[in-house]
């Protein structure tokens, strides 16, 4: 197992080495005052790598200004290309190839709040899942993150949850205990078209749904990794509906997941993600992956998994 993917960081070394920290700024001058004594950290941090800032092309050209070239910039959206589940695969593999022993690094990170992460409320609720997962998934890893959030682009209702998802903050929880308050707001009823079907009819019952005929199969092979949470076909209730680009399979069987670290700890092998490699494969390939444990009116605990292929 690579030492410095998340994998490792979920189960090997004691936790607190990951430091997770918060900016929150309303201007170019508090931008810059939080950030440049951030990297100039990174800068003189032995055994590390140049810092990298991940921003706005505006604040990248502050930044150049500020320190010259001996910090990496990036355009965050050259980064943050897709899913919240992505951009954590993307983070793991940064500092897989570029981060010091331990995963030293200094990174400073700020999702595009006006694109997609902004975009609606089922976004901003995953991007904040993965902000508070972050400290778990990268919990053995030396690597200090300072994540920005502009109050000019960034909802102060994302701002208020961010702090929730921060260790430096007054308001700090747990990462099971946020996400498990992220999964109170219930998953909206499957609607009347919703018909079941089977894992080896699903790409069949996608493409009647409009998807083309790779992205039905991708589907389909998305779906049957998160069956294999569920303990397989055989113990899962399977649903479709939906029209392309948005198709939802709905998976449910008695019993309870528990782990809401589940499809976010990358499996060793290939960095693409491949059939093979369970519920990370799902959350790769697919807009949203929702796992829920529920209990049947009757008392019965229900296992949830509920995947979109497009937005």
């Amino acid at each position: 197992m690579n030492p410095h993917s998340p994998a490792a960081a979920a189960t090997s070394a004691p936790p607190g080495l990951f430091d997770h920290r918060m900016a929150v700024f309303g201007t170019d001058e508090e931008f810059l005052a939080a950030a440049v004594p951030f990297l100039t950290e990174g800068l003189r941090a032995p055994g590390e790598p140049a810092p990298t800032a991940i921003t706005t092309p505006a604040r990248l050209a502050l930044l150049a200004d500020a320190l010259g070239d001996r910090v990496a910039l990036i355009d965050h959206t050259d980064w943050y290309t897709g899913s919240a589940a992505n951009a954590v695969a993307r983070s793991a593999g940064h500092l897989a190839r570029h981060a010091g022993a331990g995963g030293r690094a200094h990174l400073l990170m700020e999702p595009d709040w006006s694109g997609r992460a902004g975009s609606s409320p089922r976004e901003r609720t995953e991007w904040m899942r993965c902000e508070s997962l972050a400290n778990l998934l990268f919990a053995a890893l030396s690597t200090t993150v300072l994540c920005g959030y502009d109050t000019r682009i960034a909802p102060p209702e994302v701002i208020a949850q961010a702090r929730r998802a921060h260790p430096d903050t007054d308001a700090y929880e747990h990462p099971y205990r946020l996400t498990a308050a992220l999964d109170l707001v219930p998953l909206p009823a499957p609607p009347p078209d919703a018909r079941d079907t089977t894992l080896d009819a699903l790409a069949d019952a996608a493409a009647d749904r409009g998807l083309a005929a790779p992205d039905a199969r991708l589907f389909a092979a998305a779906v049957r990794e998160a069956a294999g949470l569920l303990g397989g076909a055989r113990r899962a209730r399977l649903r479709v509906w939906g029209t392309a680009p948005a198709c939802v399979a709905e998976l449910r069987a008695t019993g309870r997941l528990g782990d809401p670290l589940a499809g976010f700890v990358p499996p060793p092998g290939p960095p693409a993600p491949e059939p093979g490699q369970g519920l990370w494969f799902t959350r790769q390939t697919c807009a949203y992956v929702d796992v829920r444990d529920t209990t049947d009116p009757d008392g019965t605990p229900v296992m949830t998994v509920r995947v979109q292929y497009g937005r």
